[in-house]
This record gives structure tokens, C-alpha cells and sequence, in this order.
């Protein structure tokens, strides 16, 4: 269960590095339209978010299938 926790609160910091680069750069492509590579900044955070969401979102299908193993 703490690892849970743990990828959770990962998850929240990850969102929150999200929406700052997103904010960053809907300003920077605002001021100067000639840095166009600017916009692939948010990127990364969101394939963190990806995988962590879709880890949280399997979370309770291992937790039962864990349960049936060991029930067994």
C-alpha cells in the first residue's frame, strides 16, 4: 500500500511539472513564434503521467489478482 501512495503522490508532482511547462509554453510560443521546438517541452512530463496513470489504473486488478494467489 505505501507504494501506492508513493506512485500517487509522483503522479500529482508530475501533473503539476505538467501544467507549469504547459503554461510555459503557451507564453513562450506567445512572445517569439520562431522557437517552435518549445512546444515538445511538455511532452515528457505527459508520457510520465501516461505510464503512472496507467499503472494506477491496473493497480486494483493486481491488487485482487495478489488476493486470489495468495487466498489460494
Amino acid at each position: 500500500m505505501a507504494s501506492s501512495k508513493g506512485i500517487r503522490q509522483f503522479h500529482r508532482v508530475v501533473s503539476m511539472v505538467f501544467m507549469a511547462t504547459v503554461v510555459f509554453t503557451a507564453v513562450a510560443l506567445t512572445v517569439d513564434s520562431s522557437v517552435v521546438w518549445v512546444s515538445y517541452v511538455p511532452l515528457l512530463p505527459l508520457f510520465v503521467l501516461m505510464g503512472t496513470g496507467i499503472y494506477m489504473w491496473f493497480l486494483p486488478q493486481l491488487a485482487r489478482r495478489r488476493a486470489r494467489r495468495s487466498a489460494v
